[in-house]
């Protein structure tokens, strides 16, 4: 069950909130079982197929605008329960999914927004992306291009380097990144705590968390 490397991306998506305390436990079974089966409704094995099959009809999976910052959004086995969720747990569910039917989707880490793309043959940068919060429409760079200025301005500056593949690992981190803001946003110091000491055991992160979480809960000591 890894993507890209060892990494086994759903199992750690599905342990998240576990993992920083959102919940007491969680039924690792259960959730590969619910991806088992929102994979075996993919009539088509292709990235459209799976986008499809995921994103579109009556029960689809649909970005959650109206309260963008619950932090449930970022949890794929609620996503998949209340069907919404934010780009990058609707991008997870589709990779998942994909590998399970045989569609190599890789994640894009574009600012401001997650993706999904097909792996490509060579290189790092994808040639066909797809969108899961809204409708896991298709593009290709010059849509993302204009779904960058989109959501960040004309005035922010669009790099082809931005849709480079994330690898898994890293969109773990996104993950708890925004769940970081979410958690300060929302004033929760203990889901806080458990995200940032999880984000601690990360390479390269750790001394600088620790910092950062004395400094942040000082002025509530």
């Amino acid at each position: 069950m890894s993507v890209g490397g060892d990494v086994a991306l759903d199992e750690l998506a599905l342990l998240l909130p576990a993992a920083i305390g959102h919940v007491s436990r969680v039924d690792l079974v259960a959730g590969l079982t619910m991806l088992d089966e929102l994979a075996a409704m993919v009539a088509s094995p292709t990235v459209e197929g799976v986008c499809r099959s995921l994103f579109r009809g009556d029960n689809a999976l649909v970005g959650h605008r109206d309260d963008y910052y619950d932090p449930r959004n970022s949890f794929i086995t609620d996503v998949v329960a209340s069907r919404r969720g934010i780009p990058i747990s609707l991008s997870v569910i589709a990779m998942e999914v994909g590998r399970r039917v045989g569609v190599d989707l890789v994640g894009v880490g574009m600012p401001g927004h997650f993706l999904v793309a097909e792996r490509p043959s060579q290189g790092l940068v994808p040639e066909i992306f797809a969108d899961p919060f809204h409708g896991g429409r298709i593009m290709d760079a010059t849509g993302c291009a204009r779904l960058f200025a989109e959501l960040l301005g004309e005035a922010q500056r669009f790099d082809v380097r931005f849709l480079a593949m994330t690898p898994p690992m890293s969109i773990v981190e996104r993950m708890l990144n925004n769940l970081k803001a979410i958690y300060l946003r929302n004033g929760d110091t203990q889901r806080l705590r458990g995200v940032m000491a999880l984000r601690a055991a990360f390479p390269g992160l750790g001394r600088a968390e620790n910092d950062e979480f004395r400094r942040l809960m000082a002025p509530l000591n």
